[in-house]
This record gives structure tokens, C-alpha cells and sequence, in this order.
């Protein structure tokens, strides 16, 4: 069991320390869940009033709040405890599961494949003509790679992914179970006699950057004729989609569920709620963020907050959704007279 004392998780945050500085701490949890051997975190005010119940010996804090340690109890204050907590998970984080470097004999490499030094190929892999794999990249068992695509240095491939042909992924990026990249973009025309559909051919690639996270079950179609494209540090939840020709900035978010049809460009550092969506062939500025939900039918400016179906500014798309509540009690109203 692994264990750090109180003194020892302050330095490592450059916190404030208030309260019992002998405590022990091992393990992290949740603030209803903690047990007396525990760290929580308190990172908004709605959650203050539970720590005087909570069995938590200490706690990492917004210091800003108003909240004491208590009897043997101990608080590190800090400017943001979300931020703070991603560092003291670190010390508790388990190994992962093991792969060892090398190519294990239940995998299949095509002699033309380059493999970088340290890397570790899973048993059940397929990788294709002319792939590289680049130094100290984990594929986990069951991973597919066809011909001619890369993957950068130090990445992280969990089982059952597929990238599909001349895909390029970049270092330090982490692909979770059931990707699909570079799968067909969804294009279709109807036929000229008026029978059945044309498939548009697809002959692009996808192009993802540096340190990006990919969530399980998402899906990055590949251009119809050029890149769709991933930018560093993008973080991309489970069960996204994004359709063909699409280009994403620097660390934007997208929230599980969420989709952009073909052709949409994220700027740098846009937020995606849950189950948001964006039309094809749309702008959306750098910072604009959309609630969950939302569904976006115009181009949107940098900065922009919106929320509803046709996605509008939050404030005015609240009060309208005050309004709707409201009808009933106004067509009464209006039946009287």
C-alpha cells in the first residue's frame, strides 16, 4: 500500500497546510465515500458543508473558501484543488497493465514495418506494410495498423483499435479501446437514374497531433480528399464523432456523444458539451464554448457561449427556456378571455 504523509502531498501541490500536519494519507476518494485513511478534495463551494460529515482525514481546498480542518484533521489549500488533485493521483496511480517491449510471437508484422526501439506489440496485433512505429509506443493485444501509416513516440494504443491506411499519430497521444480512425467518410450522392445512392470516394487520411486522447468507441473519418485534421493536446471523449475533412485546433474538448458533421474547423481551445453537434462546413472561433445539447446551424465567433436547438447565447436561450415553462399557465390565461 502506498502511503505519504500530509507534509510530503502540501510540498508536491505548493499548498498551504492548516491543521494536524502528522497525518498519513493512503489513499484518494471522493468526499461522500472517503474513509478516515483518506484524501478528498473540496474544489466547489457546494461540497463544504459536506466535509464536517465526511470521514476524510484531510482534504485539498480552493483557497478561497471558508472551511476549518477540524480536530486531527488536516486542509492544503490551494489555488485550484481540481488541478491540485490531478498531481496527488499520480502517487496513487496503479501500474498498467503489462505489455512487454518487443513483438510478441501471436503478433503480425509485415517485414517492410519499422518498429522504434522499446516498443511493445501486443499479442494479436496487425500492423501492415510499411508502418512505423515509433520508439517506446505500447500497442495493447488486437490492435490493427494497415499500410503506410505512423505512429509517433511514447503512445499509448489500447486493444481493439483499428487505424486504418496512411494515418499518421502523433507522440504522446493515448488511443482507448474501439477506436476507429480513418475509417470512410460519410459520403453519398444520389444516383443519376434515381436509383440507389454513389458512394464519393474517400482517398484522404487523418492527421493527428501531439500528447491528443482519444476515448473508446469514437470514430475519426478520414478526408474525402485531403486531411481531416487533430490538433495538439485535443482531448476527445468516448463515443464522439467526427466526420471527414474536419479541422481541430489546439487543446479543444469534446464531451462524450458530441459530433461534428464533414468539413467543420474547431479553433484553438473549444469546449464541447455532451451530446453537442455542429453542422457540416461550419466555423466555430477559438474559445466558444457549447453546452450540452447544443446544436449549432451557423458559424459561430471566437468566445461565443451557447446553448439549445438552434444553438444561441446561453443567457437568451435560458430566458426563452423560462418563457416555455410559463405557457400553459398563458394559454390558460388566454382561454378566460
Amino acid at each position: 500500500m502506498k502511503e505519504w504523509t500530509i507534509e510530503e502531498i502540501n510540498r508536491l501541490v505548493d499548498g498551504t497546510l492548516e491543521g494536524d500536519v502528522q497525518v498519513v494519507i493512503s489513499g484518494v476518494e471522493e468526499i461522500t465515500e472517503a474513509l478516515p485513511h483518506h484524501l478528498t478534495f473540496i474544489g466547489e463551494k457546494k461540497y463544504i458543508k459536506q466535509w464536517n460529515q465526511s470521514k476524510a482525514v484531510a482534504a485539498i481546498v480552493n483557497d478561497s473558501f471558508k472551511i476549518e480542518p477540524g480536530q486531527g484533521r488536516a486542509l492544503i489549500r490551494v489555488t485550484n484543488a481540481d488541478l491540485a488533485m490531478a498531481k496527488v493521483l499520480t502517487l496513487f496511480e496503479p501500474e498498467l497493465p503489462k505489455c512487454e517491449s518487443g513483438i510478441h510471437p501471436a503478433a503480425s508484422v509485415d517485414p517492410t514495418a519499422q518498429i522504434g526501439d522499446g516498443a511493445a506489440i501486443g499479442a494479436g496485433c496487425y500492423i501492415g506494410a510499411r508502418v512505423v512505429v515509433g520508439a517506446d509506443t505500447t500497442l495493447y493485444p488486437n490492435v490493427t495498423i494497415l499500410d503506410d501509416s505512423h505512429v509517433g513516440s511514447q503512445t499509448i494504443i489500447w486493444s481493439g483499435t483499428v487505424i486504418r491506411e496512411r494515418c499518421r499519430i502523433g507522440s504522446h497521444c493515448i488511443i482507448h479501446s474501439n477506436v476507429n480512425i480513418g475509417t470512410d467518410g460519410f459520403g453519398f450522392r444520389p444516383a443519376p437514374d434515381g436509383q440507389g445512392l454513389v458512394k464519393i470516394p474517400q482517398i484522404g487520411t487523418v492527421t493527428i497531433g501531439d500528447w491528443v486522447e482519444i476515448g473508446s468507441g469514437s470514430c475519426v473519418d478520414r478526408g474525402k480528399f485531403s486531411a481531416t485534421t487533430i490538433g495538439d493536446h485535443t482531448k476527445i471523449d468516448n463515443l464522439v464523432q467526427i466526420g471527414h475533412n474536419c479541422k481541430l485546433g489546439h487543446s479543444c474538448i469534446m464531451s462524450g456523444q458530441s459530433g461534428l458533421a464533414g468539413s467543420v474547423t474547431l479553433g484553438n481551445g473549444v469546449v464541447m458539451g455532451g451530446a453537442s453537434r455542429v453542422r457540416d462546413h461550419l466555423k466555430v472561433g477559438d474559445g466558444a464554448m457549447l453546452g450540452g445539447g447544443a446544436g449549432v446551424t451557423g458559424n459561430l465567433e471566437a468566445g461565443r457561449m451557447v446553448l439549445g436547438i438552434p444553438a444561441d447565447d446561453v443567457k437568451k436561450t435560458m430566458k426563452i427556456w423560462a418563457a416555455q415553462k410559463r405557457l400553459p399557465e398563458l394559454v390558460k390565461l388566454l382561454k378566460q378571455k
